[in-house]
């Protein structure tokens, strides 16, 4: 075989993140020859520098402090963290940075794996550049799918790069703590790391451009978060953004806000925004736009096109693991009916082609101390779209398994109920645990339960999911 053949297969997929894997597997299920192209690590960001890393550090943080408020735990549960262990239970959970098993998994699925940088190449053609140089041409009979992921966004800063900054890849993966650590930002990835390396002995200074923390949820979410971290020695600082960062040759990093605060420390995280993985995968080739987010329809199949995907991040309707699993499964779904000939495809609302869910009910969980989880519109939202609907709060203190769980119990739920269906658009729950909660607050808003019907879901005694119970009573009552 020389280096410019052409070799066929019906589908290309560009990148082996959860995603990508998901994407051939559902292909593969259907008897289609798939192609996966990766430059980095199979298994992508999720399992080595993101989703896997990141809970594997927050693990031992969260159940040392759930043992904190538990009578006859607290007092064996005083000390630091052994941080030696944690660090290498997080590197057992990254497989230690090596792809062998996922390598594995996708040859026993019959998926063949190409090392290399893939690029478009023209309609349903991937160029993939080997790391000696060499080029291979992959041509795909029914479709492309770029899953190529997001990375960290950083600010234009001067001379941020002479700095060496901290994003999400460093904050998972640091070998050590630093003695002191500025983190920016005020979502996801920025309250999850200073809960960790705060817990782990690190000095944290948290700066944070907005009001409050987890801007997207509902506030009382970011306020009990906020309310922790303040607790555990974190130094929060809202309403204030970075001006400058500059590390001087003893290592120290120096940022200066724009409100003229000198603040140093060992290491400063940016975990600022996300960035589309797709500048350099030939967009141009096929007229779109290098670097952009990718506009799809509900099948995933790239706008204007009969033949690119993107799943994922790269589309960025709904930046997480467990979300761009699911629009594989719907993309894999679409391209393997296509592939078929189906002449119409089940693309109503959750249909088997629709990636609905998308829309109406993404679910996430943050893993701080207290937990965060939520799924569907907030509030705000809800009302900015149109509906009628009602807030119904409950402090989760008030059920009886909650005091169970830890003496001190701290934590809110709310439900937002369409007035017209009485249904659910959303819920958002905070407090020790609660991210095992929200699947059942899923199949509420996806499946659209009728709140007369949830009142028949009778929930166990004594756990912190009465709080349905609760919910449902408050609703009733007011």
């Amino acid at each position: 075989m020389t280096d410019t053949e052409t070799i066929e297969y019906d589908v290309v997929v560009l990148g082996a993140g959860p995603v990508g894997e998901n994407v051939a597997d559902r292909t593969r299920a259907a008897g289609l020859a798939t192609a996966v192209v990766e430059s980095e690590l199979v298994g992508g960001e999720c399992s080595y520098w993101a989703c896997m890393p990141s809970k594997a550090l927050l693990r031992p943080v969260i159940a040392r402090a759930d043992a904190r408020r538990v009578p006859g735990l607290r007092r064996s549960v005083q000390g630091p963290l052994d941080t030696a262990a944690v660090l290498d239970h997080r590197d057992d959970y990254t497989s230690h940075w090596k792809d062998d098993g996922q390598v594995s998994w996708l040859a026993g699925i019959g998926a063949e794996l190409y090392r290399g940088h893939g690029r478009l190449a023209g309609p349903r053609t991937v160029a993939v550049t080997g790391a000696d140089g060499t080029e291979r041409r992959l041509a795909a009979r029914h479709a492309v799918a770029v899953c190529t992921g997001s990375r960290a966004a950083l600010p234009d800063l001067p001379g941020l790069s002479d700095v060496k900054p901290w994003t999400s890849r460093e904050a998972t993966s640091a070998r050590s703590v630093p003695g002191r650590l500025i983190v920016v930002g005020g979502g996801v990835v920025a309250t999850e790391m200073a809960t960790v390396w705060q817990a782990l002995g690190a000095r944290v200074t948290l700066l944070v451009r907005g009001k409050g923390l987890l801007p997207r949820m509902e506030p009382f979410a970011g306020e009990l978060i906020a309310e922790a971290l303040t607790e555990a020695g974190a130094d929060l600082r809202t309403g204030t953004s970075v001006r400058s960062v500059t590390r001087g040759a003893d290592g120290t990093v120096v940022a200066v806000t724009d409100g003229g605060d000198r603040i140093e420390a060992d290491e400063i995280l940016f975990a600022t925004g996300r960035a589309p993985r797709t500048d350099d995968i030939g967009l141009h080739t096929v007229g779109l736009e290098p670097g952009s987010w990718l506009d799809v329809d509900d099948s995933l199949q790239v706008t204007g096109t009969n033949w690119l995907y993107a799943v994922g991040d790269v589309n960025h309707r709904a930046l997480l693991t467990h979300q761009g699993k699911y629009q594989a499964r719907i993309a894999g779904a679409a391209i393997s009916a296509r592939a078929a000939g189906v002449p119409i495809l089940e693309s109503d609302p959750w249909g088997a082609h629709a990636a609905t869910a998308d829309h109406h009910a993404v679910p996430q969980v943050v893993f701080t101390d207290p937990e965060a989880a939520a799924v569907g519109l907030s509030l705000a939202e809800a009302q900015q779209a149109g509906h009628r609907v009602r807030a119904v709060d409950v402090d989760l203190s008030s059920v009886a398994g909650a005091g169970l769980y830890a003496d001190g119990y701290r934590g809110r739920a709310r439900m937002v109920v369409d007035l017209e269906q009485e249904i659910l658009r959303g819920m958002t729950l905070v407090g020790p645990g609660v991210g095992e909660l929200i699947h059942s607050a899923t199949i509420a808003v996806a499946g659209q339960v009728p709140l007369s019907r949830l009142w028949h879901a009778v929930p166990s005694y004594p756990t912190i999911s009465e709080v349905w119970l609760r919910l449902l009573e408050a609703y009733r009552d007011n």
